[in-house]
Order: C-alpha cells, then structure tokens, then sequence
C-alpha cells in the first residue's frame, strides 16, 4: 500500500501540493494525470526519494523493489542486450560475486555452489531470452541488439532505458510517457506486457487508449490535491464530467444564497430595529464557504481553415520506389537503398487515411516522398495543380529556431502580413502578450508542437501529411488536435501511435509491410491482431533461439556433485522450513486479507456518503437529520479507514520480515 498523508510540497515560489491524502492498494494500476506542470514529475521524484516534501509523509513498505525509466543514457560501448540486462542490478551483483569466487583460487565449493543457486533463484539462465524478447518487442532486431549503446539516437536508448526497467524485478513500476519515443506496433506490445506485470504500475502518459488498455486507478492531480478515480481513463472522464455537472448546481445554488444574504444586509442594516438580524446574516455570509470555481470552460481548441482550392486528384504516384541514394565513396558508384517498392497510388479530394506499419517498415520515408522531402528512387509522381502541402514531420520540433520567438516564424511564413494580425492568431493558440515575443527555446516540447501546428494552419494546406503528430502533446491539446482533425476539410495522410486519433479522424488504412504499400482491410482491433499473430510472434519465436552462456561462467564448467542421501536430507529440511513458514504465515495473511476486505467495505460506504452530501438536496431544511447523520459517518469512517491503513501496513512489514 502506498499512502499519502498530508502531503505538501512547492517547488520554489510555487506550490504543487497541498495537504494531500491519497491510498494506493498493491497491485493497482495507476495512470497520474493532470495539467503540464502540475506536479506529475515531482510526484515520481518523491517516491524515488529525489524530492522531499515540506510537510506530511508518503510511506510504502520498505521491502518493496522500486523500477523506473533513467532519463539519461551514456554514450557506453556496451551491447544494447548486456545494458538492457544491467537493469537487473541483483542478478548482476550474483555475476560478479560468482566471478570473483572463481577467480579466488583459495575460495570453497559452498560458496560457489550457493551463488549457482542464488542466481539460479534469479532466473540468470533465462535472462538473455527474456532481455533479448523485451528488446524484440520495443522494436529492435536481433542485429540491433548486439550494437553498442552509443550508435543509437536518443529515442532508441530511451527504449533500452524502458527495457532495463522492465528488466528490473520489481513491486513498484514508475512510468513517465513511456510511448512517447515507441511506434503503435510496440505500445500494443507494451500495453499487453504491462497487463501481465504484477507489480504496482504507477504511468504518466497523454495516450487515452494507451491508459484505457492498462490501468484500473486514476489519480487526477487538480487544485493541488490528488482524486482518485476508480477505472481507466475512459471511466475518469465520465465520472469528472458528472462531477464538474454537480459542482455548476451547488455553485449556482450558493450564488443564490448569497445574494439573498446580501438583499437582507443592504435593505436593513441601517435599521435600527434589523440591526442584530443583518449583523447575524453578516457573519454568516463571511462564514459562506466558497466553492472552486470551474476550470474545464478554459480548454484549449483550434480549427484548420478552409483549403483555397480542391484539386483532383491530389497526386498520383505510378511504379515508384520510395528509398535514399547513398553517395559513393571516391570512384564508388552511388547506391540506391530502397524501403517501399512499386507504389501505384493517388490521392482523391477529402480521403482520410492512416498509415499502419511496424517500425522500420518505411511509413516515414513514404511521408517524406509525398511531401517531396525525397524524390523518388524511380517511377512517376505528378502533383495536382493548386496542391499545398502542410506537413507535420516526426521531429518537427526541432526544426523550429530555437532562439527566435512564435512572431518571428509567423514573419518569416507571413512577411506581407500585419503583426497584430499574426499576434491575434498565434493568440488563438495561447501564445499571448510576451509569450509571442520570447524565444521558444525555454518552451515545453507541447508548446513547441503546437507553434509547428500553427504555423501549418496558417498556409490553409488542402492535403495534411501527419508524422507522428502527438508527441510532445498533453490529453487536452491531443483533444483539441483530434477536434481540429475531425473538421479538416481537406485531405489527411495520417501516421500516429495514437489509437484514440486514428479512430477519430481516419476512415481507412493502408499498410506498409514487407516493403509494399497496399490497403489495409479492418479496423484497428484487427491490427493489433494481425500484429500478435505476425510480427510480434515472429519477434517471439526470434528471441526463443538458444542464448548464450551466462556471462561469467564458462560453459563447460561441472556442476558441483551432491549425493542422493544430502539430496533427500535438503529436501526434508526444506519442506519442514516451508511448514514452520507456512504456520508464522498464515494468521498474518488471514489478517492481511480481512484488513483489505474492512477496508474496501469502507471505502465504498465512505464514496456513498460523500456522493450523497455533494447532492445539493441535503443542505435543505428537510433533511437537517439526515445532513447530522451523514456528517456523523463521514467523521467515523475516516477514523476507522485511518486505523485499518495502519494496521494494515503494520502486518504487511511483518510478513515482508518473515519473509526475508
């Protein structure tokens, strides 16, 4: 159980937390989220020990193994498979601590026969299959596995970064955007890995689908508190929004009160014989609790504005191999290295397509020879008359002048244009006063984003190219990008890891796979199973080849000889020690499980009674009893939840020491 209490914390002049008291039951699968810079981050680095808080405590029993994502990779010469498996700390600790028993030629056979069993215990025999499986299923080959660490880009060492916490046995599992730098083909992939993981999941991610697929629990962090919501996300927003419904009645129903407060205090307190009356409803007006103010009215949204023209068709492609042609070296003849072959395809007014593919399969290399970033290796590709293009590439972002401000790119595209009119738009996408003025450079990557996203709705394109459009994006810039999508009058080519904006703004796919393009005939379910059946099961039956030997040990190395009679009495003694076990074990598991069940009975009997005093009915006169009555078993359940908590982490800590 992991458990806030009164938890506060403010990084510089800025508080993210205030007080905050939250459960989290071991094995929930959590998705945290909230506003860019409402703490989420901060959150992690409090559990990790990183950050400390002002005030109050986060406990989780001490015994339990924390994973997460490192968010730096070192340049290291080291194969990709040995630093995934370097996540395994404990297994590696056994590797040297075995190596070293070899090499001491006065160590015993005991020693070296208990780290054979420890590691065996760590499943070191398995290791390089399961490294080499969580490797195959992010995306890389088996070539690709044995390449130092320092060949790859950033967004692939992040995903060894991913593997190594996967690699990591653990009871805890932080996860912060962890799709952010993975292709659909391995976030399916991730997302059926996490549904098996045992462990408590902690994710912060923006991919509704994503957290719909995985978690069981939301964390909301809003107004410096954290809400805890049961289901996924799809189920957070139902709830929120019915909430948010509550919430505009009970504020409209306070505003009407107080003015009736206020009516009575202006018409009488300059009477002398209403003077006690209005100081009495005086008081009372100040004593007024005020409720929040409602914040879901401020969303973001934008619109893509209608294309200048229609042609049709767009642009039609005969026999063309999509590819790069590598400079020869000195005399050598430049060679021609082609990712899509024979591609006949055109592009009719309005279609709305997504692009399927695993990664590597050439989804980005056909976007770039659409968009005419590349020409084509050979074959024919005539474009439309009147054809704009507004293309959105996978790292957009950083082709934007870091040092010049939104102004300067809405100039540059814009020069003819009067500035208040290019201040107005950019103000349209919340780039407003100074924001307009400053360098990007200390932007977050969403604001980042959503300047390259402006700066293609301001050319009124007729076909949009879309390369991973999302990353960087929050939930509610996602949202507005899918309602824009949705309203677009022109024609969409779309490429996304994200399944909630292929659904909403495609309606048909096309595949590139086993370097062709050709219609895809389903939906995205029957992607994913095509994936499972295909390509993840290939990467699967890749990964099942014999491994090699456990590094450290030599092959042909004997196993120490123990004879049947020691063998017999190990085992005897062995089970009488699991008996004796067993026996400590079980009044504290028989606790531990009516503590869960107490708590559960309370928690929903606890939600009941808050939902019924959100009501506005119950503060009226009528049901004065019933207010009393409510109020009475809110007190006490929190009391009693408060003593059930502690005492189940009392008997969690003392079966983690038997254990031990």
């Amino acid at each position: 159980m992991i458990r806030f209490h009164q938890v506060s914390l403010a990084r510089g002049v800025k508080p993210l937390f205030e007080n905050v008291d939250l459960t989290l039951n071991p094995g929930d699968k959590i998705g945290l989220i909230g506003a860019n810079g409402a703490g989420k981050s901060s959150l992690f680095a409090m559990l990790r020990g990183e950050l400390h808080a002002d005030q109050g405590d986060i406990g989780f029993p001490a015994k339990w193994r924390m994973a997460y994502v490192a968010q730096e990779t070192p340049a290291l010469e080291r194969a990709a498979i040995e630093y995934a498996i370097d996540g395994d700390a404990h297994l590696r600790q056994l590797e040297a601590a075995l190596a070293e028993a070899q090499a001491d030629s006065a160590a015993n056979g005991t020693r070296i026969a208990e780290l054979h069993t420890a590691l065996a215990d760590a499943d070191a025999y398995t290791v390089r299959s399961r490294g080499e499986q969580l490797l195959l299923g992010l995306g890389f080959s088996l070539e690709q596995m044995e390449r130092p660490v320092a060949s790859f880009s950033g967004g692939w060492r992040m995903r060894l970064n991913l593997a190594q916490a996967l690699m990591c046995p653990s009871d805890l599992l932080l996860l912060d955007e962890p799709t952010n730098h993975l292709d659909l083909d391995a976030i399916i992939w991730l997302e059926d890995w996490l549904k098996r993981y045992q462990g408590t999941l902690i994710i912060i991610s923006h991919d509704r689908d994503f957290l719909d697929g995985v978690v069981n629990v939301i964390v909301h962090i809003d107004d410096r508190k954290l809400k805890r919501y049961s289901g996924n996300y799809s189920s957070f927003e139902r709830q929120r929004s019915a909430q948010l419904e509550l919430m505009a009645g009970m504020i409209e129903k306070q505003q009407r009160q107080r003015a009736h407060l206020q009516s009575f205090i202006d018409r009488f307190k300059a009477k002398a014989t209403k003077a006690r009356q209005a100081q009495s409803r005086m008081k009372a007006l100040a004593k007024m609790e005020e409720l929040a103010p409602l914040r879901a009215a401020a969303e973001f949204s934008f619109e893509f504005r209608e294309p200048l023209s229609a042609p049709n068709p767009l642009l039609v492609m005969e026999k063309v191999n999509a590819g790069y042609r590598i400079e020869g070296k000195g005399s050598e003849p430049d060679q021609e290295k082609v990712i899509v072959r024979g591609i006949d395809f055109s592009l009719q007014s309005g279609q709305r397509i997504g692009l399927l593919g695993v990664n590597g399969a050439g989804k980005s290399t056909l976007i770039k020879t659409v968009a005419g970033e590349i020409d084509p290796l050979s074959g024919t590709a005539r474009l439309g008359k009147g054809l704009v293009i507004g293309y959105f590439a996978q790292h957009q972002v950083e082709m934007l002048r870091h040092d010049e401000s939104p102004l300067w790119h809405m100039t540059r595209l814009a020069p003819d244009v009067r500035e208040q009119e290019l201040r107005n738009f950019l103000g349209s996408f919340n780039f407003n006063g100074t924001m307009a003025t400053s360098s990007i450079a200390p932007f977050s990557g969403g604001e980042k984003a959503r300047l390259a996203l402006a700066l293609i709705v301001w050319q009124r394109p007729n076909l949009l190219l879309l390369d991973e459009p999302t990353n960087h994006l929050d939930l509610e810039t996602r949202e507005a990008l899918t309602m824009a999508l949705a309203q677009f009058d022109g024609t969409l080519v779309l490429v996304s890891h994200d399944r909630h904006l292929l659904r909403a703004t495609t309606d048909q796919f096309l595949i590139v796979a086993d370097g062709k393009l050709q219609p895809f005939d389903g939906d995205l379910d029957d992607y994913k199973d095509w994936l499972f059946k295909t390509k993840l099961a290939a990467r699967n039956d890749a990964a099942a080849a014999p491994s090699a030997p456990l590094p450290g040990k030599a092959a042909a190395e004997p196993e120490p000889v123990v004879s049947l009679a020691d063998r017999k009495e190990q085992k005897r003694l062995e089970a009488e020690q699991r008996q004796r076990m067993s026996a400590l074990k079980k009044p504290i598991e028989q606790r531990i499980k009516r503590l869960d069940e107490q708590i559960a009975k309370l928690n929903a009997r606890k939600a009941d009674i808050d939902a019924r005093l959100a009501h506005p009915d119950i503060y009226d006169a009528a049901n004065k009893e019933e207010l009393k009555t409510l109020i009475t078993d809110q007190a006490y359940c929190a009391k009693e939840l408060d003593q059930l908590e502690n005492e189940w982490l009392e008997q969690q800590e003392a079966l983690e020491q038997l254990q031990a």
